[in-house]
């Protein structure tokens, strides 16, 4: 079985309560049990992450790393424009990466426009709400079937 895990970034824990206009009202709890549900069907065991710490954040992609993770997934939140740390842990990852923002981040205020994580993606899924979540989880059962 194939293994993902996928992390949420700072402020993800209010998810359903911050900013229904831009991310829904779905929970952090509802996307994570979508996202489950869907690694049972692809037979992908997923691992769920959230944390307000960015030390933290660092430490799971370092276990997945460890690990040996078959790709990892994010929304690192506001830390996407500017953590070089999170950035730097990344590329240390020999798995592909799939970057995930709930909304068009192009579509928002100018800071964040840029994102230090994309360099480093596989491939970025924005824009579609919680979509995102599986559509990365599908693109990695896609990856994953052509290997």
């Amino acid at each position: 079985m194939k293994k993902v895990m996928l992390l949420h970034g700072v402020n993800h824990n209010m998810f359903g309560k911050r900013d229904p206009k831009q991310y829904g009202t779905i929970t952090l709890r509802e996307i994570n049990e979508l996202v489950d549900n869907l690694g049972k069907e692809l037979d992908i065991q997923v691992t769920s992450f959230q944390t307000n710490s960015e030390g933290e954040f660092v430490d799971k992609i370092h276990e997945a790393y460890q690990e040996q993770y078959d790709g990892v997934m994010l929304n690192a939140g506001a830390w996407t424009h500017y953590s070089y740390g999170i950035a730097d842990a990344l590329a240390i990852l020999e798995c592909p990466i799939i970057e995930l923002h709930m909304s068009n981040t192009h579509k928002r205020e100018e800071f964040r426009h840029h994102s230090v994580i994309s360099p480093l993606a596989t491939g970025i899924i924005m824009g579609l709400g919680e979509s995102v979540y599986t559509l990365g989880l599908r693109a990695f059962a896609d990856m994953f079937a052509k290997k």
